[in-house]
């Protein structure tokens, strides 16, 4: 079967990987459609130590075709979005219903794939860019068959993480001023969740001024291409500033944006050594900085509750589908993405 694959030194599209047979709580999906995101970029430009080879992709959807022993919440044809969290569901951070903490679901990748005699390690608990692949049952959850694949493929990531980091863990309330720096897949779903969230004001900065649409579409009220202009809009501060970037300077930004009582909340993803810095007698009038994994959420609960959303037209998600690219068009998905000229491209088989 075709595939995406990450070998340490080179990415290219095979058609000769395998993938085994679904075990006891697990499933085997047919992948549809699967969001290109940067995270995918960071293993193969080393922002994201992974081991190698590895099947990139973590953000997908598709048909369930099997499912092993114990499997009772989804059976063969019933459409699923994938998350990447592989929580074990019986552990303290679970019950505490905390899965983005199971220590269980970090750091332990699976080699279901083989390529001739070689093992082949699983990205994120999930492989995307596979015609199929195999992951924990908790991580395949079904949504309504009238919902687009190549649009809920998003769910699975972008939607979870922006819009899970405002509903689950700023927990931006309504009137609230929010700051959004990077307005691409992730700040585009922070940006809906804050408007969903009833906030008053939606600040979106991007150096990409053509980005200004598409922001405004999602929610923002205002738009600027430089931290520098928000304290013309916002003079005391805003309430909640998200970094959806990666880059320790904008992290500093984001915090000397707050208000009293505000939050720094920490999307964006810097090299895994990278050191940021604060004033700390700017931090003792309630001001916090958040970090976030995974917006916090609990997918069987959000997925579903996300696909509502769209469904009652309050959750925008094929408009987040710039453009789809057959898998072996991967290397132009790849491109248009780190040239920033899609807000989420779409690889389909």
């Amino acid at each position: 079967m075709r595939a995406v694959m990450y070998d340490g030194k080179r990415v290219e599209v095979v058609d000769d990987l395998e993938v085994r047979d679904p075990g006891p709580g697990e499933v085997l999906v047919a992948i549809s459609a699967a969001g290109l995101c940067h995270s995918d970029l960071s293993v193969v430009d080393g922002t994201i130590p992974f081991p190698v080879p590895v099947v990139l992709g973590h953000e997908g959807a598709g048909v369930v075709e099997a499912v092993g022993v114990g499997v009772t919440h989804v059976e063969p044809g019933d459409h699923v979005a994938l998350s990447t969290l592989a929580n074990c569901g019986v552990c303290p951070e679970c019950d505490r219903g905390r899965p983005t903490m199971c220590r269980q679901a970090i750091g332990r990748p699976g080699r279901p794939f083989r390529r001739g005699a070689r093992e082949v390690f699983q990205f994120a608990s999930n492989s995307a860019f596979a015609e199929r692949t195999v992951v924990k049952a908790v991580q395949a959850v079904r949504i309504p068959k009238d919902i687009p694949l190549p649009s809920a493929a998003l769910i699975g990531c972008g939607v979870l993480t922006g819009v899970g980091a405002v509903l689950n863990r700023a927990r931006v309330d309504r009137g609230d001023r929010v700051v959004v720096i990077g307005a691409g897949g992730i700040g585009l779903n922070v940006i809906q969740g804050a408007r969903i969230a009833g906030a008053l004001r939606i600040v979106a900065v991007d150096a990409n001024p053509a980005k200004e649409a598409v922001a405004r579409q999602f929610g923002a009220t205002d738009f600027l291409t430089s931290v520098e202009g928000v304290r013309e809009l916002l003079p005391t501060g805003a309430d909640h500033a998200f970094e959806c970037v990666g880059r320790v300077e904008l992290i500093r930004a984001a915090v000397d944006l707050l208000d009293r009582h505000g939050q720094a909340v920490l999307l964006g993803v810097p090299a895994a050594t990278a050191e940021a810095s604060f004033l700390v007698s700017s931090m003792y009038l309630d001001k916090s900085i958040l970090g976030c994994r995974y917006g916090s959420s609990r997918p069987q609960r959000d997925i579903a509750l996300y696909a509502e959303l769209y469904r009652a037209g309050r959750l925008l998600l094929d408009e987040l589908v710039t453009q789809t690219y057959p898998v072996e068009d991967f290397e132009k998905a790849r491109a248009d993405a780190e040239e920033g000229r899609v807000a989420r491209g779409v690889l389909t088989f």
